[in-house]
């Protein structure tokens, strides 16, 4: 009994570590930040408009890793749990560029990060909650709706910004895996309320973290 205390006990301590680490923790990434041919100096307003959006991806990737490990920690099937483990694992790369670009425009981090990264962090159990499919179905969405997000951005980023640019290429192409993967594995389509809801949490996100 009291092993089995100690073995609750240390996931709890776990995923609290998780959190302090997503937030606070300045992340290192796998793979070397996406490369791009040199370019000219931004211009001031065109440098903070890419501070901004990097600002917005940056937000984006913090919830990224409270969505799938509040859904790793309620999903059923160990291969699901795995795949949110290894997705969040992917995903770490995609924070510590955007936190790395975000520097070099002289940006800042969203102060509004902890409100993002516990709200999704509850949405993310509660897919889990619903079932492994449902889950999965959850993340094929999202991912489906923050290719279109960066897509957006990659059209209103300046020319000049070749950095970005290549940063959040190399981050569609990634989300398109994880959205097919997910699918692969049996995720169902999600009814459109949720959809909708879905759509209008991050057009909250997206407004709060491009200014604050």
């Amino acid at each position: 009994m009291n092993a089995r205390r100690f073995d609750h006990l240390d996931r709890v301590i776990g995923e609290i570590d998780k959190i302090i680490k997503t937030l606070s923790v300045p992340p290192r990434a796998s793979r070397d930040i996406p490369d791009a041919p040199a370019a000219g100096d931004l211009a001031e307003a065109d440098r903070l408009e890419s501070a901004r959006l990097m600002r917005v991806n940056h937000s984006g990737e913090v919830a990224a890793q409270a969505l799938y490990q509040g859904q790793a920690l309620t999903a059923r099937d160990p291969l699901v749990k795995s795949a949110m483990h290894q997705a969040a694992a992917e995903e770490i790369d995609h924070l510590a560029w955007c936190e790395q670009r975000l520097k070099e425009l002289k940006g800042q981090t969203s102060l509004l990060n902890p409100l993002w990264y516990f709200g999704s962090l509850a949405l993310g159990a509660f897919a889990g909650i619903l079932g492994d499919r449902a889950s999965l179905g959850f993340i094929a969405e999202t991912e489906k709706q923050v290719e279109s997000h960066l897509r957006d951005h990659l059209a209103r980023l300046s020319v000049m910004d070749l950095r970005s640019r290549a940063i959040l290429e190399q981050m569609t192409h990634d989300e398109v895996q994880h959205g097919a993967k997910a699918a692969s594995l049996g995720g169902k389509a999600l009814p459109f309320p949720i959809t909708w809801a879905m759509r209008a949490t991050s057009t909250l996100m997206t407004r709060g973290s491009y200014w604050i």
